[in-house]
């Protein structure tokens, strides 16, 4: 779960991480609202999106007056944002106004977990800012990496360390990497990044953004930050995931996948993609199915619009086939299936649910094993797009 700017930085000062104040506004007369508390121009009203490169995409404006304040708050409240690193634009509910900071110097500095060590890592630069994504393509070296001992966790030399060979002042840059730590660690972070942290004239070191994603397994231990989602951030296909307890991502290609277990769905994700198709969704429909989930996994990819093709890979452990087969039959009496399905079932009673399939009628199409049926979807939809154009 992402959270906005503004909540990470309520999160960051309540641990001591110095932010510049400021506060959300959700309406104009919010935000003027908060400019007469703030008391003082220039401020800075950045949107709050669940996207990066919101500066290069105009959503962050410095204002030197009311009036000003006015025109960027209404250009931004109620659109749509669209960014290099997501094209399709994300709604404007909230913005955040806030001080503008002196800014002498710009870093990156975010502490989440390196999977092939199986360890956090604090990693930093002294390239910060806008420009961060391409300074690293360009130069990976330009990212100094420390790795955590997850039971040690990060200690204060190694904070000490990262400060001095970025150059920032040692103090109180380590105090906010450390702080950065505890956050990552107490709330169940996957990730908690400033960028940039900037050192200002005056010499202080400032986070002047923060992003942070906490991991859904474990909100159930902060139901406090589960309140804080804005699931207008997400998808409508995600959002209707949600209600459902169904685990799926949007991703940005034509075939439909729906697949029994989150390893096997990253297995066919990537089996589409060495077939030369694009999956259009992760689905994991989970080991006990019922048929109400399994039509509601259905609705979910019938409406979006850029699934041609649905891909079925189940492997019947707990999920029994037969029954997963007589699901699907139930489940297109109640949503409408408008594209052919490409159906792999092993396992438990695969003989029966291939045969229940074959005699239903649906446009089904059984096939062997995984790699044939990666093929298969990605041949019709080939032939599902060269229909449209």
């Amino acid at each position: 779960m992402k959270l906005h700017e503004h909540q990470a930085k309520e999160i960051f000062a309540k641990y001591g991480i110095p932010v510049p104040e400021g506060k959300a506004a959700f309406t104009l007369e919010q935000a003027k609202e908060i400019a007469e508390e703030l008391g003082e121009f220039p401020l800075v009203v950045k949107a709050q999106v669940h996207c990066g490169g919101r500066g290069k995409a105009g959503g962050v404006k410095i204002v030197k007056n009311m009036d000003e304040l006015e025109e960027a708050v209404s250009s931004l409240l109620g659109k749509t944002l669209k960014t290099f690193q997501c094209p399709d634009g994300k709604p404007v509910t909230r913005v955040l106004i806030e001080k503008a900071t002196n800014i002498d110097k710009e870093y990156y500095a975010a502490i989440t977990l390196d999977r092939s060590k199986s360890k956090p890592v604090l990693m930093a630069s002294a390239a910060g800012g806008m420009e961060i994504e391409e300074i690293v393509k360009e130069n990976p070296d330009a990212i100094i990496i420390e790795t955590i001992d997850p039971e040690l966790g990060l200690m204060p030399f190694q904070a000490r360390k990262m400060a001095f060979k970025l150059g920032l002042p040692v103090k109180e840059a380590a105090k906010i990497f450390l702080k950065m730590w505890e956050i990552y660690k107490d709330l169940d972070a996957s990730l908690v990044e400033i960028n940039p942290l900037v050192v200002t004239k005056e010499g202080k070191v400032v986070a002047l953004d923060a992003k942070m994603d906490i991991d859904d397994n474990a909100l159930f231990r902060h139901p406090d930050l589960a309140e804080l989602e804005d699931e207008e951030q997400l998808p409508p296909q995600e959002r209707e995931a949600k209600k459902y307890n169904l685990n799926y991502v949007k991703l940005n290609g034509n075939i439909g996948c729906m697949v029994n277990g989150a390893g096997l769905a990253m297995t066919t994700m990537d089996i589409v993609k060495l077939a030369g198709g694009e999956p259009a969704n992760f689905l994991d429909v989970g080991g006990g199915a019922n048929v109400e989930q399994i039509a509601n996994a259905f609705r979910i990819l019938m409406g979006d619009p850029d699934v041609k093709v649905v891909f079925i890979n189940i492997f019947g452990g707990i999920l029994r086939v037969d029954r997963l087969a007589k699901g699907i039959i139930e489940a297109s009496k109640m949503v409408e299936i408008r594209v052919p399905i490409v159906a792999r079932l092993e396992g438990t009673n695969a003989e029966e649910g291939r045969k229940l399939l074959l005699e239903s009628g649906l446009n089904i199409i059984p096939v062997k094993d995984m790699w044939e049926g990666a093929q298969k979807a990605v041949e019709l939809a080939k032939e599902a797009e060269q229909s449209c154009n």
